[in-house]
């Protein structure tokens, strides 16, 4: 019998992706096969990137690793994981505060879909403060923030807020 794939799904609206985000995809490609970066299509949040832009940046990032492959979705994430054969929803927990809604959104997906688990992984202790709107923040008032994104990420970033090419 042959081994069937592992894939999981870790989703988000990655506005910008971060190095806390990294941390917790390369961690979720040494428990699965591939790892779908899934950015979440939200029109009740005003992004600082477009969807297409998210996208090529998380691809850059990720230098065509074939184990991790990036993608769009809107709608519901357990039916986005079925489509795509996934058996895990990778989430990142930074502190307590995150754990309520995370377990509260894990326990309504698994009550949507009993086959797909969420598995949540703790940031690692550097980028335990980092997060997407503190990025934006601190760059948009020219703070250097070229350590906390990947590259792809902070070109584009110096691009929306050029002060924080300084």
């Amino acid at each position: 019998m042959m081994n069937k794939k592992k894939t999981a799904i870790y989703p988000g609206s990655f506005d910008p992706l971060t190095n806390g985000h990294i941390d917790i995809i390369e961690r979720a490609m040494d428990i699965f096969d591939q790892v779908i970066i899934a950015v979440l299509h939200n029109p009740s949040k005003k992004a600082l990137f477009t969807m297409d832009e998210r996208v090529k940046m998380i691809k850059q990032s990720f230098n065509g690793d074939k184990c991790v492959l990036v993608d769009s979705f809107g709608g519901l994430l357990v039916d986005y994981a079925k489509m795509k054969d996934a058996v895990a929803i990778i989430r990142g927990m930074r502190a307590l505060s995150d754990f309520e809604s995370e377990f509260q959104m894990a326990l309504m997906n698994r009550k949507l879909n009993k086959d797909v688990q969420s598995v949540f992984l703790m940031t690692g202790f550097r980028w335990i403060f980092t997060s997407s709107s503190i990025i934006k923040e601190a760059a948009q008032f020219g703070g250097d923030i070229s350590d906390m994104v990947p590259e792809a990420v902070h070109l584009k970033i110096m691009e929306k807020y050029p002060k924080s090419a300084q």
